[in-house]
């Protein structure tokens, strides 16, 4: 293998795949990245895959010779993000296949890697039943409910988002148990590719739960690319594989059967406050800094024949603090505590000026939800119980 890139396009690439590299790897050759070269298509292919998550990723290069090797991730990272921007990038590997000379202006470096054939296979997408998503939806989808999901390891399932596929539909769902965020797009796949009963094992609807880290991956790709191509996704057997212009992204499935999130959510309400969000937010925020002293939980509320808002928090021995926002209230008077971060979370996903807070008791449920009805987000989250 011989060939010649840009630092800059190589550099970015190995940021990239690196994500996708094991920090403790089972097998030595999943702390490597795999690097494959094409003559017939001047390509240089860069792969990370920790058995979990995989991305992939070329670049154009001018290659001399075909050929394949796996190098230490971390080691070619940081050797060539240390490398002067302006110079050209030569690689070559021995005859043995299993050492890598790198050389640039301001010098040169030899590597030992590993054989190629000890790498392991990125799922075939050609074995996957593929259909389109537009990525601007994905990314909605993904912005609006990936903070929700749980980080607590032993709940498998809530470590994940569950993502559903109906028609031109696509519903978001991801809960850690204590809050829950559900975003529903009616358009979020293109006219060409919308979701059949044929298309995955004869059922009506397709769902299926990934991990957030490898949907965290996918957000970040999505965010940097360029126009408004869509996304292909091909899922088979435990896998999911995301595909667009040159990277690709698969991801193992988490198995079982996710919650029925539906059923969490109320059906009516006896009290609704409608506030303006950035103000609300702006509140929040501020009581916050006295809230997170002691336990994150504020207390909200409002009297029926007063048009503001009360918001509250007591940190023992420390001092308390109170604002008064401008509200509107529908129903009985209410007064009912949160944890002050998982609002404030849920605010900084709601894309809408002004926001309604339902409720019925300071013990069940409470909705968040935008005051716009093209936007179908729903954000949960459970009060905090207080004492008198």
């Amino acid at each position: 293998m011989k060939l010649v890139c840009s630092q800059a396009s190589l550099n970015t690439a190995l940021q990239l795949v690196s994500r996708a590299v094991a920090s403790r790897p089972t097998h030595p050759v999943l702390a490597n990245v795999l690097l494959t070269a094409d003559a017939g298509t001047d390509r240089l292919s860069l792969t990370g895959f920790d058995l979990s998550l995989g991305i992939q990723t070329s670049l154009s290069a001018s290659v001399e010779s075909s050929g394949a090797i796996t190098l230490p991730a971390r080691l070619l990272g940081e050797i060539v993000s240390r490398l002067s921007s302006d110079s050209p990038i030569t690689l070559s590997t021995d005859e043995a296949g299993e050492q890598v000379e790198l050389n640039s202006l301001n010098g040169n470096y030899q590597m030992r890697g590993m054989l190629a054939d000890d790498f392991p296979d990125l799922p075939l997408v050609e074995n996957g039943k593929p259909f389109k998503v537009k990525a601007i939806s994905l990314l909605q989808a993904l912005r609006g409910t990936l903070f929700a999901s749980s980080s607590d390891e032993s709940k498998q399932l809530l470590t994940g988002v569950h993502l559903r596929f109906d028609g031109k539909t696509m519903e978001a769902a991801a809960t850690d148990g204590h809050r829950l965020a559900v975003l529903s797009l009616d358009d979020a796949l293109p006219a060409d590719s919308v979701y059949s009963s044929e298309a995955i094992d004869d059922e009506e609807s397709f769902a299926v739960t990934l991990p957030s880290r490898s949907l965290r991956e996918v957000e970040r790709l999505i965010s940097s690319w360029r126009g408004d191509d869509s996304i292909s996704l091909f899922c088979d057997k435990g896998q999911v594989v995301f595909l667009a212009a040159d990277q690709v992204v698969t991801s193992r499935t988490l198995e079982g059967t996710y919650p029925n999130y539906r059923q969490l959510i109320p059906e009516e309400f006896t009290r609704s406050i409608e506030l303006d969000r950035v103000e609300f937010s702006s509140a929040l925020e501020r009581i916050a800094v006295l809230a997170d002293q002691h336990n994150n939980v504020v207390k909200v509320s409002c009297e029926p024949d007063s048009e503001r808002v009360q918001i509250s928090a007591d940190a023992q021995d420390v001092g308390s603090g109170s604002e008064s926002i401008p509200a509107q209230l529908t129903g009985e008077p209410v007064q009912i505590a949160f944890n002050v971060r998982y609002v404030l979370d849920g605010l900084k996903a709601i894309n809408s000026d002004r926001i309604i807070l339902h409720c019925n008791a300071p013990t069940t449920p409470a909705i968040l939800s935008p005051n716009d009805s093209n936007i179908n987000f729903t954000y949960l989250v459970m009060p905090v119980q207080i004492r008198s």
